[in-house]
């Protein structure tokens, strides 16, 4: 059957999922997060509201989805590769002709740039709390040249979901999409340890589910109280390990540098204690990026808080690889990270450590030389080229096409560091 252009409307995706889940076909079955304490976090703390979805609402989400998909593949794009992106621009103006104006009432609200708070427009236009068409033609596209194998579940924390939902969603999602063979979602430990009993969570690996995702973020308790995660290092490790017992695969993420000067020590031994008492099947390192107007930004300023340094987050990943004892995959798969540190564990440790001591034995200069270019390959890899405020800013010290980093000031390099970081998404 041939799919009209006014038969198309967006759906909503999950802006917020893990990066293994960037080729995932999502679906939302709540929005938000309810619990959006966290002090570092700026993923709803600008007007982001949570609510639980029905079914009914979910289901018209999954028919969008499989209309959009079936005209991808009708206008071609499934065989054309990943040029096919570059038609989608073409292919939704032609979409909102066709639909007029019942097409338009669902595109979100757009703030002018200059209403947006400093620092965040790049932040608030990536994160989409509404349907667009755009996206939805990106999202499902990109899952189909991923391999149409995975769907992740969100947003912050299905498992307040009762099984039975998430197992009725599951099978509405098979039917159009029977090439998926694993679906995943973000969890939070206090509800695997507190909410959910053992047999609960045997009921969502029965349901379908494969896989969930925590934030650990720390394993010392001083850490998680400060950035009041609302959970205690005890709770991640009874969560996690409740999960994994009831079937589950369970992966974790921790931020290097949580604790900040004071307590990069303590942050770093104690979430390696964790780690090796969870044993899960993945640790991803996600260093910590303090993003403007949240709480811990506002921390930082009061004096209340101490970046640690470069150096110190590097220092803290060498602990972690060092005294994890268990068998369990580290992966650095953030932009925020300095060092790509990935490998087994304990096969790989000597050869990870290897490498972050080669940072670690640099000179200051040589240390802030490494972290400059690193950072600009992970903005350009990220957003395909420099913005127009970076190549400003990098335009005096460009020789022959490249960067000339000998002739640029300590200070100047500092500030530029800074700057890149500053728009690099975790």
């Amino acid at each position: 059957m041939t799919v009209s252009l006014s038969s198309i409307r967006p759906y909503e995706v999950c802006s917020i999922r893990p990066p293994t889940e960037n080729d995932s076909l999502t679906f939302r079955l709540t929005r938000n997060c309810y619990w959006n304490r966290c002090t570092f976090c700026p993923a709803y703390k600008f007007g982001a509201r949570f609510s639980k979805r029905g079914l009914a609402e979910v289901k018209e989400d999954i028919r969008r989805a499989r209309v959009i998909y079936d005209f991808l593949l009708q206008e071609g794009l499934g065989e054309a590769g990943y040029t096919a992106f570059s038609r989608l621009p073409r292919l939704a103006q032609q979409i909102r002709d066709a639909a007029g104006p019942d097409l338009e009432e669902e595109a979100p609200e757009e703030k002018a740039p200059e209403e947006l708070p400093p620092g965040l427009a790049w932040f608030l236009r990536w994160f989409k709390d509404r349907p667009e068409l755009e996206e939805s033609l990106n999202h499902v596209l990109a899952w189909h040249l991923g391999g149409s194998r995975t769907c992740f579940l969100g947003d912050a924390d299905s498992l307040i979901l009762k099984p039975e939902f998430l197992g009725e969603t599951i099978q509405e999602i098979k039917h159009p999409f029977p090439s998926l063979t694993r679906f995943t979602i973000y969890g939070r430990t206090k509800t695997a340890a507190r909410i959910r009993t053992p047999e609960e969570l045997e009921a969502f690996h029965r349901a379908g589910l494969d896989r969930v995702h925590f934030g650990v973020e720390s394993g010392s308790n001083r850490v998680l109280k400060f950035v009041r995660k609302g959970v205690t290092r005890d709770e991640h490790v009874e969560g996690a390990v409740k999960t994994q017992e009831a079937g589950l695969s369970c992966g974790v993420y921790v931020m290097p540098g949580l604790g900040g000067a004071r307590w990069s020590e303590e942050h770093a031994r104690d979430t390696a204690d964790v780690i090796t008492r969870i044993s899960p099947d993945y640790v991803r390192l996600r260093s910590l990026q303090v993003f403007p107007q949240t709480p811990l930004d506002e921390a930082l300023k009061r004096g209340d808080f101490q970046e640690a340094d470069e150096a110190q987050v590097v220092r803290e990943i060498r602990m972690m690889v060092e005294e994890i004892d268990t068998e369990t995959d580290i992966v650095s798969d953030s932009a925020s990270n300095l060092l790509q540190i990935n490998g087994r564990l304990p096969r790989d440790r000597a050869a990870m450590i290897y490498e972050i001591d080669g940072f670690l034995s640099l000179s200051p200069r040589d240390k802030r030389l490494f972290s400059l270019e690193s950072r600009l390959r992970a903005f350009v890899g990220q957003y395909g080229g420099l913005s127009r405020d970076l190549a400003r800013a990098l335009g005096p010290y460009m020789k022959g096409g490249g960067l000339d980093p000998g002739g640029i000031p300590t200070p100047e390099m500092d500030r530029l560091i800074r700057l890149i970081r500053s728009k690099l998404m975790p």
